[in-house]
């Protein structure tokens, strides 16, 4: 048999028709060849002619009832659109792999392929990498392996935090934390809860901040750890306008022990002017209510 892979595309793009002679589609015969020509064309760097014939491929596989196979097809295009800098085949293809994999009843691979699909989108589609996130989160939520997911959720907060979008990146944090008390991560929650309350000091909005710290101390094991104190020190210094103290409490050891975008979050507090903050705090007094 020929070499060739664009014969062998050819060949085997007419087993796959039906003719006058040809009642019935040999789709296990035309999906060898078409796994065949896309590692000759991959050998041969065409890779856009690489990712057709892996498409068909696939669809050979979904043809012969094997959507394991399939899709692992799928992700190997979407892994070539993807060096061939075609974003939106890479979020459809990933994105049809994980179903595929869900088709499987296998909830890891298919989150797995969203993840990829996000992680390759951070930078050129950031909107569409944070629905991948979640969707991503989401399968493995409904297939109760939230600890599986904790890596998305931080991934997720981070490209909320490039665009700006701190209240949705706290949210994250927030459900990360959830996730965590579901497994018992008592560390990863706490650590996801003065995330939160960072991000929220970051993008200005003390009030949140402090709803936070008090609706996450409800929690007990929030209540007791080394982040709940850390929290507390840094309102108290906000409430205080005590920049220094401020200062002094992002660099202690708690915060060094975060995610490292929430590191350079909070070395750079704080942000705006704090004496407004007290401002503020003092505008809630009724100067003629002197008793």
């Amino acid at each position: 048999m020929s070499s060739d892979p664009e014969k062998m595309m050819s060949k085997a793009d007419k087993m796959t028709k039906l003719t006058l002679t040809r009642w019935s589609a040999d789709w296990r015969g035309a999906t060898e060849l078409y796994e065949q020509a896309a590692n000759g064309f991959r050998a041969a760097n065409k890779y856009e002619k690489a990712k057709v014939a892996l498409e068909k491929a696939s669809q050979g596989q979904v043809m012969q009832s094997s959507p394991w196979d399939a899709a692992k097809h799928m992700e190997s295009a979407a892994a070539l659109a993807q060096k061939l800098s075609i974003w939106d085949e890479v979020a459809d293809f990933y994105k049809k792999a994980s179903e595929l994999y869900v088709e499987c009843g296998r909830a890891q691979p298919a989150s797995d392929a969203l993840g990829k699909a996000a992680r390759a989108l951070e930078d050129v589609k950031p909107e569409v990498a944070i629905q991948l996130y979640t969707d991503a989160c989401e399968i493995l939520e409904e297939d109760g392996r939230d600890q599986m997911a904790f890596d998305l959720y931080r991934a997720c907060a981070s490209v909320y935090i490039k665009l700006e979008k701190f209240a949705d990146a706290a949210t994250f944090f927030l459900r990360l934390g959830v996730a965590a008390d579901k497994c018992d991560a008592t560390n990863s929650q706490c650590k996801a809860y003065l995330s939160a309350i960072i991000v929220y000091l970051y993008g200005h909005d003390l009030k949140q901040a402090e709803k936070c710290y008090n609706d996450c101390s409800q929690i007990d094991a929030f209540l007791k750890s080394d982040q709940n104190r850390t929290a507390s020190r840094l309102l108290t210094a906000y409430n205080e306008g005590d920049i220094e103290e401020i200062k002094k409490v992002a660099c202690s050891s708690t915060v060094s022990n975060l995610d490292h975008v929430i590191i350079k979050l909070a070395r750079k507090l704080p942000t705006g002017d704090v004496t407004a903050v007290q401002m503020n705090a003092g505008d809630d007094l009724d100067e003629d209510d002197l008793t």
